[in-house]
């Protein structure tokens, strides 16, 4: 992949100026050009999470047709009740190993979520850490010094 194309997403001469002709031509076109420039370094990710949540909608859609083809409604039979049969249980096989991937993906999936909270949470213990050491009260010669007396005029709500 060629990582110095004409158009991608970074701010760019080529980029600034489709911006602006965007701008001129159809603001909303101009506004989707600046959105790639600040953005368009997730769309991978975007797209990926799309794609999984859409699978995830459809999935039902595919167990609807499934269900349809055992009562008739979908795909012929050949009229080979061996190979029918056949056909029919390796569907099945099928069926099961992506129920069971789906399950090792979502496995990972909650992993990885827990992996990243937990490395996180270490993070932002390491930052409490450092930061309570570097703003720990002094109390150096306050127990030393005598209370100041208050006399008239030294707070000016006291008048």
């Amino acid at each position: 992949m060629n990582t110095s194309a004409l158009i991608r997403p970074a701010w760019t001469p080529a980029t600034i100026a489709l911006m602006v002709i965007g701008f001129m031509v159809f603001w909303p076109l101009g506004f989707a050009m600046l959105a790639y420039i600040i953005w368009g370094d997730r769309l991978e990710g975007f797209k990926r999470d799309v794609n999984r949540a859409t699978d995830g909608i459809f999935a039902g859609c595919r167990r609807g047709s499934d269900k349809a083809a055992r009562w008739g409604h979908g795909s012929a039979r050949t009229g080979n009740v061996a190979f029918d049969d056949w056909r029919e249980k390796e569907l099945e096989r099928l069926a099961e190993e992506r129920r069971k991937l789906d399950e090792m993906l979502t496995e990972f999936d909650d992993y990885a979520r827990e992996l990243r909270r937990a490395k996180d949470q270490d993070e932002f213990d390491r930052f409490m850490a450092q930061r309570n050491k570097h703003t720990a009260p002094t109390t150096t010669g306050s127990a030393d010094k005598p209370a100041a007396k208050r006399g008239k005029g030294t707070n000016l709500l006291d008048d």
